[in-house]
C-alpha cells in the first residue's frame, strides 16, 4: 500500500511537470531529512518548490511557516499539490499569511495540543519536494509553478 502512495505521489508530480523528485524514508517528526536539505541547497531564485502535500515539507504549522517563508525570502515559490497553494500568486501568498497568523496566535495560546501538527504520520516513504527551475534553463514549454 505504502508504495502505491509512494506511486501516486510521484505520478502527480511529473504531471505537475516537476523534472526531479527528492525522497526521505523516514518519518517526518525527524530532525535530519539529507534530501530534504538537499532540494532547499540547489533551489534558487526563480525556482518553485513542488510538495504533494504540505505534511511533506513541514513537521509543525510553525516549521511549514519557517520553511516557505526562508524559501521566500530567497525568491523561491512553494507549491502544494493537494492543498492547492501557490506562493507564486496573490492567493497563495495570502493563504500564507493566513497560517501565519494562526500558528503566530497558537504560540500565544498554546493548547492541549499547542497548535496542532502538519508533520507526517504512518509508515512509508515520505515524498520530497520536486521542483521545477525556471529561472535560466532555457527548457522551453509553459514554466511549473
Amino acid at each position: 500500500m505504502a508504495e502505491q502512495n509512494a506511486d501516486l505521489q510521484t505520478d502527480e508530480l511529473s504531471a505537475a511537470g516537476c523534472h526531479e523528485v527528492f525522497v526521505d524514508h523516514a518519518s517526518g517528526v525527524l530532525d535530519r531529512r539529507p534530501e530534504l536539505e538537499k532540494v532547499l541547497e540547489r533551489l534558487r531564485p526563480g525556482d518553485t518548490l513542488v510538495v504533494w502535500r504540505l505534511d511533506r515539507l513541514g513537521r509543525s504549522l510553525r516549521h511549514l511557516i519557517d520553511t516557505v517563508t526562508a524559501l521566500d525570502e530567497r525568491g523561491v515559490g512553494f507549491r502544494s499539490l493537494r492543498e492547492s497553494i501557490d506562493t507564486t500568486t496573490a492567493g497563495g501568498r495570502l493563504v500564507l499569511h493566513l497560517f501565519g497568523a494562526l500558528a503566530q496566535f497558537a504560540g500565544d495560546h498554546p493548547g492541549p495540543d499547542h497548535g496542532g501538527a502538519v508533520g507526517g504520520s504512518g509508515p512509508g516513504p515520505q515524498r520530497w519536494p520536486a521542483f521545477e527551475a525556471e529561472s535560466g534553463s532555457g527548457a522551453g514549454g509553459p514554466p511549473v509553478v
